[in-house]
């Protein structure tokens, strides 16, 4: 992989919540305002704990049948292997509607042990109270009670998952709001942008909760030049 992140690049990512990046992205015009982030569909399971931020490693699983394309977990934990921690599972799941969960307390700490921050599915996940202990993230569309026939049909391969299209090593965040890609050809500058946007948010903000507020003074404010990219040093 190309544009591999730092430790202290990806911490200053991690130190936003997903919507001031979201928010920074946007300075950048190299997406539309409508992609590059997963639907409400995707809920966080562990909404108190800190953002997930890490590189997708992708598969496919469905929990339907035992029969089929099946391929070794040994050959998946490979897979993951071959991209930089921290890594984020994404996983793909067929079945519709959804029966049989590949996540639990038994490959959350798989994953862990395997440098895995968490994982975002469209599928579902279980055993909630020991993963939150463990401190593994959940993304996921459901809960269920069993595993059923869970297995990888496919790895390695482009998903579509909350109706983000996510590629093997795409940067990747979530927090209690979402899921989000992080283009890495700008990863790097997203902090900075969003602490523009931050500086000439709070304007506003304290503006309105000022004693001097009016609403010619907010008109003037508001519709001040907004931060761009690059910055005018």
């Amino acid at each position: 992989m190309s544009k591999v992140l730092t430790k202290e690049q990806l911490d200053a990512l991690a130190a936003w919540p997903t919507p001031a990046i979201s928010n920074a992205i946007e300075l950048f015009n190299i997406r539309p305002r409508n992609e590059g982030f997963m639907l409400p569909e995707i809920k966080c399971r562990f909404p108190d704990k800190k953002p997930m931020i890490g590189y997708a490693v992708t598969a496919v699983i469905s929990a339907r049948s035992p029969e089929g394309r099946r391929i070794s977990p040994p050959d998946w934990w490979d897979e993951l292997k071959k991209y930089p921690e921290p890594r984020i599972a994404v996983i793909h799941d067929v079945d519709q509607p959804v029966i049989g969960s590949f996540w639990g307390e038994v490959n959350a700490n798989i994953h862990t042990a395997l440098g895995c921050a968490g994982t975002v599915t469209d599928g579902s996940v279980r055993d909630l109270d020991e993963v939150e202990e463990l401190g593994f993230h959940f993304f996921s569309s459901c809960v269920t009670v069993s595993h059923a026939y869970v297995h990888i049909i496919d790895m390695g391969v482009a998903v579509s998952v909350g109706g983000l299209v996510v590629k093997p090593g795409d940067l990747l965040m979530g927090d209690k709001h979402g899921v989000i890609s992080i283009p890495l050809e700008i990863a790097k500058d997203v902090p900075r942008a969003a602490q523009m946007m931050e500086d000439w948010e709070r304007k506003v903000i304290n503006f309105c909760k000022s004693d001097e507020f009016t609403t010619d003074g907010l008109r003037q404010l508001y519709m001040s030049p907004r931060p761009v990219w690059p910055p005018k040093d």
